[in-house]
């Protein structure tokens, strides 16, 4: 199943494009699921009825329907409550309630994770389409599922597992409790939903759709999501140019505006597939709206064929002319001064701008120390010398 996920920022008309996308493609006869995200129903007000949190049909082969983040967060809690019984009873816990829990912040993010898995199971739908957040949001979703993974196993390594049948003696032995079975338990399953929501995002067939509007604040919008996209190892397929205004339009007092998208575009073009939508002169509602804005189809950029979705972090190997190994990582919009590297055991933690993200090394640069790093036309460039000490001897 094919899984675009669309996000761009706060009033770009992302919501807008994506029930276009979602419409075209079910015109086209593709059995479609558009999900939506947000509390409010804004998916409702652009296709001109409501949006429940059940599954409805909006349209022949369009199926649509709303997160409900409160429900999924009461049921994993009360899970959770009778799982840990036997410790809370001993603690004189009171239990909550499902009545009175209220999601916490990230549990809307977390049912949205949990709706990607079940939804790219087989099923009745060939396309799912995301209204994602807005892209500050949306970044920090795309982020979650391997930083969860990663401070999982830094607080539960699964190979303090095979002491399983131990843990009782060791208990008495070192006079401390140790971490209860359902503790492990619940952390395995949790290991396994992340990476079934991982392994989702970088499937062939998903892909990020960027939707901005052409101007001084849409290009820096682009950047900064371009740039967190790119250190998370994702790419775009399109980019999606919203509420562009007709050339004609430069005679009168539109001129400027016309000028300033005119601008935005042709430096978008450098970097990126874009795809203009035009401005209708008024706010897109109801099925015949969504067919006039004519948004590039949901089969639009790469297909699945021509690689992952994932981008390429090659090792090349200049140990012959330069004795060092050389890592490559692309990260376009890139500044040199938002950059910064630190080297943790065989993790490295990279950051650039706003965005940071802890990656593991390949194994051949686990047995060599950074030797320098540069960047080079939207590339970063990590330079890694063999270590002596670690590095098999040759001759």
């Amino acid at each position: 199943m094919r899984t675009l996920l669309i996000t761009g920022p706060g009033g770009s008309g992302r919501t807008t494009v994506a029930a276009a996308t979602a419409h075209a493609a079910a015109r086209a006869g593709v059995r479609t699921l558009l999900l939506g995200t947000d509390r409010t129903d804004t998916l409702g007000a652009v296709l001109g009825a409501p949006v429940g949190l059940e599954p409805s049909e909006a349209a022949p082969r369009l199926t649509v329907r709303r997160l409900d983040a409160d429900e999924d967060f009461r049921t994993d809690l009360a899970a959770l409550q009778d799982r840990a019984s036997s410790a809370l009873d001993l603690l004189g816990a009171s239990r909550l309630d499902p009545e009175e829990l209220t999601p916490l912040p990230g549990a809307g993010e977390l049912a949205l994770l949990r709706a990607l898995r079940d939804a790219a199971l087989p099923g009745t739908h060939d396309l799912l389409v995301v209204d994602l957040p807005p892209v500050p949001r949306a970044l920090d979703l795309l982020a979650l599922p391997e930083e969860l993974r990663r401070y999982l196993r830094r607080l539960l390594p699964p190979e303090r597992q095979a002491a399983r049948a131990l843990r009782p003696v060791l208990g008495r032995l070192a006079g401390v409790p140790l971490p209860a079975e359902w503790l492990y338990e619940t952390a395995a399953r949790l290991d396994l939903q992340l990476a079934a929501a991982e392994t989702v995002l970088a499937d062939r067939g998903t892909a990020v759709r960027l939707v901005a509007e052409p101007g001084p604040a849409g290009a820096d919008a682009v950047r900064t999501a371009t740039l967190g996209l790119a250190l998370r190892g994702l790419r775009t397929d399109v980019l999606v140019a919203t509420r562009v205004l007709p050339e004609g339009a430069g005679d009168s007092w539109l001129a400027g505006p016309v000028a300033q998208q005119r601008k935005a575009l042709a430096e978008w073009r450098e970097t990126h597939d874009v795809r203009p939508v035009a401005h209708l002169g008024r706010d897109p509602r109801g099925a015949d709206d969504l067919a006039a804005l004519a948004v590039p189809g949901a089969d639009a950029g790469p297909s699945a064929a021509e690689g992952p979705s994932a981008v390429e972090w090659p090792v090349t190997d200049s140990l012959a002319d330069d004795g060092v190994l050389v890592w490559h990582i692309p990260l376009p919009g890139a500044r040199r001064e938002e950059l910064d590297l630190i080297r943790r055991g065989d993790e490295l933690v990279v950051t650039a701008g706003p965005f940071r993200r802890t990656v593991p090394l390949p194994s051949a640069l686990r047995r060599c120390t950074v030797d320098g790093a540069a960047l080079r036309e939207g590339e970063l460039r990590i330079r890694f010398r063999p270590d002596p000490r670690l590095w098999p001897r040759t001759g």
